[in-house]
């Protein structure tokens, strides 16, 4: 079953251009779209308030699904959201298609592929109407030009001295920078996910959708 997956949010785009976008995706790669399902929302909800789109994700552990979505923001502008998303499709096997890259995230998806969206969607600044530079956006820095290599050595459970010594800058401007991009929270999340596409390389290892994790461990508390 091919499905194509639509949200309706303020912030996002309109259904007929996300539809648009997945039929000539989906006509390029020879894709037979079977059923169309369309989440509405008057806000950007949090996960937990989603659960018609909780209940779609438990859904596909029935059989061998694929999804398409015009892009990864359609199915959350969060990017720790997107983890829980990832890994819950991980675990019921899904292949999800992402029409604006393109890319395809599944079982054999390398980290490295997936890293670079998940980092643009961080950085993708919320749309409004207003003058002046947005409220919430950043301007560029600096240090722009060494996000790449910061990012790696944070990954590589490097401190901030160590980091402004590796690049002879200072390091209160670092850190300052660091935080006030959340880096350190986006190498968690990419830590997450490519410990996921790890164990599904292992036969003896099964992935629980984490949304399933967490009514468990409610279920027990009670």
């Amino acid at each position: 079953m091919i499905y194509a997956y639509m949200r309706q949010t303020p912030n996002l785009e309109n259904l007929a251009t996300q539809k648009n976008n997945i039929l000539t995706f989906s006509y390029q790669k020879n894709m037979n779209i079977e059923k169309e399902v369309v989440e509405y929302a008057t806000k950007d909800l949090v996960i937990e308030e989603r659960k018609e789109f909780e209940n779609f994700l438990e859904s596909l552990h029935e059989n061998k699904y694929t999804v398409v979505v015009s892009s990864l923001s359609v199915l959350s502008t969060r990017v720790e959201e997107l983890v829980k998303i990832i890994h819950c499709m991980l675990s019921h096997h899904v292949d999800l298609w992402v029409c604006d890259t393109p890319l395809l995230i599944n079982e054999q998806s390398s980290i490295v592929d997936i890293f670079p969206r998940l980092d643009q969607l961080r950085k993708k600044p919320k749309e409004k109407i207003h003058i002046g530079r947005p409220k919430g956006s950043k301007s560029s820095s600096k240090f722009d030009k060494y996000h790449h290599e910061i990012m790696t050595l944070l990954s590589d459970n490097q401190s901030v001295s160590a980091i402004a010594r590796e690049l002879d800058v200072s390091r209160s401007s670092l850190k300052d920078y660091i935080e006030s991009r959340a880096l350190k929270t986006l190498v968690t999340s990419i830590g997450d996910v490519a410990e996921v596409l790890e164990d599904k390389k292992t036969d003896n290892i099964v992935l629980i959708c984490p949304f399933k994790a967490d009514k468990l461990n409610k279920t027990k508390v009670k």
